[in-house]
């Protein structure tokens, strides 16, 4: 988080969240993802983390990273300047690289941005809450969305509500041993977001994953009015 608004000090010393908010307004930048989780048997190693993350860049979505997930982003990678030349969006790949060019840097912003281990989720969190605070919404009013695409531990589970709590639509990639019952399944679905905006969504096919956590992020801007 410190490293994000130091970046954007460089854009505008005074008010460093600026040049973040106005990108997302207009449309540079359309929302934010943060991607987390680690690797599950279940699924072909990183596969998922991978086609998420481009997908969504490709779509101008900047993308966030913490753990086993960004480790995976890394080894594609998808942490470095030249990812960002080659599978981002124009319009993010023009605001990674005023933002990388004014930090001194010979090019672009990685398109995939590390935010530390599985326990460092709050920093993105600390981030969305500045934006929040400076336009007087609460979070789940962001176009802010969350995936574990190869969910496997009861930490990550315990991350994922933990998002949901904050209002975040929260994709899972494997499926929750909580679908048997349907007056669960129902609750972290569907009722929860009338408690918190957030909610969790299943879906095992990380191209369709990707659309749908776009298709959030479209429904969160349209609800700001941007």
């Amino acid at each position: 988080a410190e490293a994000i608004v130091g970046a954007l000090s460089r854009l505008d010393a005074e008010d460093p969240l600026k040049p973040l908010l106005d990108n997302i307004v207009n449309g540079n930048i359309q929302g934010v993802a943060l991607i987390g989780g680690c690797n599950n048997t279940k699924t072909m190693q990183d596969l998922a983390h991978t086609t998420i993350a481009k997908e969504l860049a490709r779509k101008n979505v900047l993308v966030l990273a913490t753990g086993c997930a960004a480790g995976a982003l890394a080894k594609a990678g998808l942490l470095t300047p030249e990812a960002t030349e080659e599978y981002a969006g124009e319009t993010l790949k023009a605001v990674l690289t005023a933002v990388g060019q004014a930090a001194g840097l010979p090019g672009p912003l990685p398109m995939v941005l590390h935010m530390g281990s599985c326990v460092d989720n709050t920093r993105a969190v600390a981030v969305a809450t500045a934006l929040a605070n400076k336009i007087g919404v609460d979070l789940d009013k962001l176009p802010v969305v969350v995936s574990a695409p190869e969910c496997m531990s009861e930490k990550a589970m315990a991350i994922g509500t933990w998002a949901v709590s904050l209002g975040f639509p929260t994709h899972l990639g494997v499926m929750p041993q909580i679908l048997g019952s349907s007056l669960v399944t129902n609750i972290l679905t569907e009722e929860i977001k009338g408690i918190t905006g957030g909610y969790f969504m299943v879906e095992t096919d990380p191209q369709a994953a990707a659309e749908q956590l776009f298709a959030c992020i479209q429904q969160r801007r349209r609800g700001l009015g941007i």
